[in-house]
């Protein structure tokens, strides 16, 4: 290990913060902070946004539960594991509970924490809780939001290695809970 990779850069001192607008998922705000490498000035957007959830959802025959759902920002349906926002006041694990159930149906008493990851650090200052579901069966009607239209599947573990090599399933968080849980790059 080189001696560089032991050396942190210093934190940016903020200058300045200003509020942005509320928007239904985060809030804006934009700070002035200082690079002190270089001295300068810049204005940077922070979006703030309350901790997500994902869930890996398997059944006791270890297939995975999946949901497909358009997405607004690529115009286009993915392939997701369920996840979502956590309510306020509400722990990351009730929320893995909870968001499974309504956007799947299906619940279990067998749940492991697998931990958190930063979604975007250049810009959110959030987390993702991933959370492991094991022996999932359907027991409940889907509860989805109004901006919700959701198709719940089951796929092979070999299916979803296909569809990760294929570039069926590309979300970026998606692909982060599942490396937790399996190995996508063997058959």
């Amino acid at each position: 290990m080189s001696d560089n990779y032991k050396q942190q850069p210093e934190p940016w001192k903020i200058i300045t913060t200003e509020p942005g607008p509320e928007l239904p998922l985060v809030t804006v705000r934009f700070d002035t902070i200082r690079n002190p490498r270089t001295g300068k000035e810049i204005r940077a957007v922070v979006l703030d946004s309350p901790d997500w959830v994902n869930v890996v959802a398997l059944t006791p025959e270890r297939r995975l539960v999946v949901v497909r759902q358009y997405r607004f920002g690529i115009s286009d349906v993915t392939t997701e594991v369920p996840g979502g926002l956590i309510d306020p006041g509400e722990s990351h694990g009730d929320a893995a509970v909870r968001e499974l159930r309504e956007e799947t149906g299906y619940t279990t008493t067998k749940w492991t924490y697998l931990g958190a990851s930063e979604p975007n650090p250049a810009v959110y200052n959030n987390l993702l809780h991933h959370w492991l579901a094991e022996d999932v069966e359907a027991t409940h009607p889907l509860e989805l939001d109004d901006g919700e239209d959701i198709i719940v599947d089951i796929m092979s573990l070999d299916e979803v290695r296909e569809a990760v090599r294929s570039g069926a399933i590309r979300h970026s968080l998606v692909l982060a809970a599942l490396a937790r849980v399996m190995d996508l790059s063997s058959g």
